[in-house]
């Protein structure tokens, strides 16, 4: 190039000395253009691909839904369901790793990083523990005290007549079942038809022992 600037300079038929000059100002520029390229390919940072994996307080189990960021950039991204991420960063990013319940981790990536870099990061857990209250309605203890010795609650008695036996036993046979009386009736028929299934069925009205037993409580009149 300077080759080039002086044949044209030649070509002006300019004195020697202004020649001395363009030629002086030409080098400085295209040095100063070169120590330009030089410094910004330097200060270039280099992309990393980082991965990595995100383990529990245990160091056994993974821990997914992680966040992986880099707060600076703008950038970032999420754990999969074994812990697992990856994602491009540059030489020197500081990257944060936080999930709910645990400890912010910090991680920088140094300059001699290779291209493909690999980390594993143990999470710690934040526990706050918290100072036990107790919720009364009243405002102190001894307007609760006030309350509770101002109360006129009136004592009723039972009456012995809802305590008679036959009465008692004539509720316990007409009272409908219930709910879970239904279904544990249900689930006991169930069960016995399954345990039924493959035996045979007998016909009670077939067997004379039966009859005997019948004509036994006739005579005792039962």
């Amino acid at each position: 190039m300077l080759i080039r600037i002086f044949e044209v300079l030649l070509k002006m038929r300019l004195p020697k000395q202004n020649i001395s000059l363009y030629l002086t100002f030409c080098g400085l520029l295209i040095a100063g253009l070169v120590y330009t390229d030089t410094a910004e390919a330097q200060n270039q940072k280099r992309v990393i691909q980082l991965s990595g994996i995100v383990l529990g307080p245990d160091s056994a189990s993974f821990i997914p839904g992680v966040h992986v960021y880099v707060p600076k950039a703008g950038r970032g991204t999420t754990t999969n369901s074994v812990g697992f991420f990856s994602m491009p960063v540059l030489v020197g990013d500081s990257i944060v790793i936080s999930s709910v319940g645990f400890h912010r981790q910090h991680y920088i990536v140094p300059r001699s990083a290779n291209e493909y870099q690999t980390i594993i990061v143990t999470m710690v857990e934040d526990v706050t523990f918290l100072k036990e209250i107790e919720i009364v309605p009243f405002p102190t203890e001894e307007v609760f005290k006030e309350a509770v010795l101002a109360l006129n609650i009136p004592s009723e008695e039972i009456d012995e007549k809802n305590m008679n036996a036959e009465l008692l036993a004539l509720m316990l046979k007409t009272t409908p079942p219930d709910g879970p009386q239904n279904q544990r009736y249900s689930l006991d028929q169930w069960a016995n038809s399954q345990n039924n299934r493959y035996q045979p069925v007998t016909n009670p009205l077939l067997n004379p022992f039966n009859w005997v037993k019948f004509f036994n409580s006739l005579k005792k009149k039962k």
